[in-house]
């Protein structure tokens, strides 16, 4: 069957409902009859012993079972329900007043009777002579003639068929009915109070499941489930850690999907755009390449190093888009971890200089450091932090005009050093700043960010713990600002010994 938990929950509930009624109506109905049985049993205990003392059922042959059929007639005609039997020594029935057909039993089990005889608790039941294998609540006396062993008894059962009759026909009165009925609406009330109890116990688990259907069959992870996000303080509700839970869970999935969703668009949109930068100059390399090879008879001397000049150019700006593109993805990837060592970050800056002479001499440029007194050495990867110095310099040369300048500031602040590299350049417009240092590309071929210089800077600083921060400045010109442990932090924080 396919039923809900509420329903699973409501039917077994009126299962055990209807078998608990059941069982109780059919103990309180079992545990009325033994005490009816015990109370008549007890007032009757001495019957037998009132009619063995005041009747003469015996003599010195035996039992008179001629002399006491009138005597059981009379008793029976003052109380309908009773019967009583003479029974001999071995409990075979010698005498009663049951009408002819009636005594199905020929013996009667004395086990019983020496028990009631005994003294032992009541209710004692013995055999039915009028039933095959019936139990009914009897009194009991032997017959004594002298002191001697007992000759017989006399067995009285206490509720005969008149009482059998009797009950029967109460049982289909309005009595019974009106008690049966009663414990009826008792148990529908139950069971209606059980499915209402139900209801509001698994209303939560009901909210939960529906928000996670729809979850599902939204299929965007957008769409964040109508549950809170985090349960009450000390609450012990499973059903409430639950929902928090979920609606935790449907939040982070949410999240990653979009940070999935952003990442597939920018790599799409990187892709397309990478093939659109390197289709301009491998053209222009094809085009002048091939422009050489056909007419290389008729070309002189200074167009041919010209268009070999210009072919070469083309191919150096390739090869580096190249190169940058194959960094960044060992970089994404996360197979490329930094090998840590001390290193003076002044002669680094030096020779990063050194790097940069040449071209910053020939658009005068003016290269600049200002360093702090008795600088640490720092612990970093010697190789990224020179290619984020590159990359940064490089930027600046190419953005600054001529006669400006590029400055690096390098400062020993709270256990790092920081370093601060500003130009004269003309700045980045302020709508540029959010995203520069995404990916360089958006949609449409259209520019954005940085370029994948400072994409490289930014993933290289974040395998230092570091990050590469943009200052906003008043004057003219581009500030950018990232710091560097100092050897002595990193060794404390590795706890060795210096």
């Amino acid at each position: 069957m396919n039923l809900t938990l509420t329903q699973r929950l409501s039917l077994v509930f009126s299962v055990l409902l209807l078998a608990c009624c059941g069982a109780s109506a059919f103990l309180q109905i079992r545990s009325s009859d033994l005490h009816e049985k015990e109370v008549i049993q007890g007032l009757s205990r001495n019957l037998a012993d009132h009619i063995a003392d005041r009747t003469t059922l015996m003599d010195a042959n035996g039992l008179r079972p001629d002399a006491v059929r009138q005597l059981f007639g009379q008793l029976m005609m003052v109380n309908p329900s009773v019967e009583v039997y003479l029974l001999d020594n071995q409990g075979r029935i010698e005498g009663d007043d049951a009408p002819a057909g009636h005594v199905r039993r020929a013996q009667v089990d004395l086990t019983p009777l020496r028990r009631f005889i005994a003294g032992e608790p009541l209710p004692i039941l013995g055999d039915d002579p009028r039933s095959p294998d019936g139990k009914k609540v009897f009194s009991a006396a032997p017959l004594q003639l002298g002191g001697q062993a007992p000759s017989g008894y006399i067995y009285v059962v206490l509720l005969g068929e008149e009482h059998d009759a009797l009950a029967a026909h109460v049982a289909a009165s309005s009595v019974l009915r009106t008690t049966l009925w009663s414990m009826a609406l008792v148990a529908l009330l139950g069971l209606l109070a059980g499915l209402t109890a139900f209801g509001l116990i698994t209303r939560p688990l009901r909210r939960l499941t529906d928000a996670m259907r729809r979850f599902d069959a939204e299929g965007e992870p957008d769409i964040q489930p109508s549950v809170p996000r985090s349960p009450a303080a000390g609450t012990r509700d499973e059903i409430a850690v639950l929902e928090a839970t979920f609606a935790q869970m449907a939040n982070r999935i949410g999240e990653q999907w979009r940070a999935l969703t952003r990442q597939d668009q920018q790599r799409r949109e990187l892709i397309a755009n990478i093939s659109h930068d390197l289709r301009t100059p491998l053209t222009s390399l094809h085009g002048y390449l091939e422009t050489l090879s056909l007419k290389s008879d008729t070309l002189g001397d200074t167009e041919r190093k010209r268009y070999l000049a210009i072919a070469l150019a083309q191919s150096v700006k390739v090869g580096r888009l190249a190169q940058a593109l194959f960094e960044l993805a060992r970089l994404e990837h996360g197979n490329v971890q930094p090998a840590l060592e001390q290193f003076s970050l002044v002669d680094l800056v030096q020779d990063v200089f050194q790097k940069f002479e040449l071209p910053a001499e020939a658009r005068h440029i003016r290269l600049r450091a200002v360093i702090a007194p008795r600088l640490p050495n720092v612990c970093a990867d010697l190789a990224m932090i020179e290619r984020v110095l590159t990359n940064l310099l490089d930027n600046a040369i190419r953005h600054t005009p001529a006669e400006g300048s590029i400055e690096i500031d390098l400062a020993h602040k709270d256990g790092k050093v920081s370093v601060m590299l500003s130009d004269t350049g003309p700045g980045i417009p302020r709508e540029q700043r959010e995203g520069l240092f995404e990916r360089p590309f958006g949609s449409g071929g259209s520019h954005r960010g940085g370029g994948l210089g400072l994409l490289i800077v930014q993933r290289m600083l974040q395998l230092h713990h570091s990050q590469i921060r943009l200052l906003d400045k008043a004057e003219t010109g581009t500030t950018f600002c990232f710091e560097l442990p100092t050897a002595v932090v990193r060794a404390s924080a590795a706890g060795i010994p210096m």
